[in-house]
C-alpha cells in the first residue's frame, strides 16, 4: 500500500493543464451533498475533465443508484489544517510516535498539504446513493478516521458486511473505468490527474497541480 507521506509521491513532477475549476452544483446530471460546504463552494468545485470522468462513472452505475459527491476541492490552507489537527490528535493518542510516525498515520487518512490531492481539483470524496438521495450502506461513514473505524474505512477492509462490500465494489468498478484511481486507506477518495494518480497509472507528471479558486 502506497501511502501520500511515500517520498515516491512528492518526486512525481507536476504539470498542469490549465482547466478551469467548474462547479458541480451546476451540472443537472450529478448530486452534491452539503455537509462540508464552505461559503465559497469550495468544496463543489473540481477540474472540467474530472467533472466529465465523473459523469462517464454514473452513466457506468447499475439503474437506480447515483454518485453523491461530498467533497472535490479544498483550499491548500484547509488541507494544512486538517492535516495539522489529525496529526496532533494522533500526538495525544500515541504520545510515544516520533514525527515520522506521526506523519505516516496522519497520512493515512489526510494528506500532507505538500502533496495534496484535493488542492489539485482532481480529487473528489464521494458515496452512492438512490435516485431519490438515500445514501447506501459503504461500511463506514464518508470520512471515517482509521482509528474510529477500526481501519473499516480501508477500501477492502475485512471488517465490513457483504453488502457494503458490494456497494465498495459498484463504485470502485465504475470509477476504475472513468480512469479514477482510490487511495486504498479511504474508500470514498478518488482522483485523477494529481501525483498519487500519476504514480499510480505510470503517467510521467501529473495533469493537475496545486489550484486557486478564482
Amino acid at each position: 500500500m502506497i501511502l501520500l507521506s511515500d517520498p515516491r509521491i512528492a518526486a512525481v513532477p507536476v504539470g498542469d493543464t490549465g482547466e478551469a475549476l467548474i462547479d458541480l452544483r451546476e451540472i443537472a446530471d450529478l448530486r452534491v451533498d452539503e455537509r462540508l460546504a464552505d461559503a465559497a463552494g469550495a468544496y463543489a468545485h473540481l477540474r472540467e475533465g474530472t467533472a466529465e470522468r465523473l459523469l462517464a462513472a454514473q452513466r457506468a452505475l447499475p439503474d437506480g443508484l447515483r454518485l453523491l459527491v461530498v467533497e472535490g476541492y479544498r483550499p491548500l490552507g484547509l488541507q494544512a489544517e486538517y492535516f495539522q489537527g489529525y496529526r496532533d490528535e494522533l500526538r495525544r493518542r500515541h504520545p510515544d510516535w516520533d514525527a515520522e510516525r506521526l506523519r505516516v498515520e496522519a497520512s493515512k487518512y489526510v494528506s500532507p498539504p505538500e502533496v495534496a490531492p484535493h488542492s489539485t481539483g482532481g480529487t473528489v470524496d464521494l458515496t452512492l446513493c438512490t435516485a431519490d438521495g438515500r445514501e447506501l450502506d459503504m461500511g463506514t461513514a464518508v470520512n471515517a478516521t482509521p482509528v474510529a473505524s477500526a481501519d473499516a474505512c480501508f477500501t477492502w477492509s475485512p471488517r465490513i458486511g457483504p453488502e457494503a462490500r458490494r456497494h465498495r465494489t459498484v463504485l470502485g468498478a465504475a470509477l476504475l473505468a472513468a480512469g479514477f484511481v482510490n487511495y486504498p486507506t479511504e474508500w470514498w477518495h478518488w482522483s485523477y490527474g494529481d501525483r498519487y494518480w500519476a504514480l499510480s497509472t505510470g503517467a510521467d507528471r501529473t495533469r493537475y497541480g496545486p489550484v486557486d479558486l478564482a
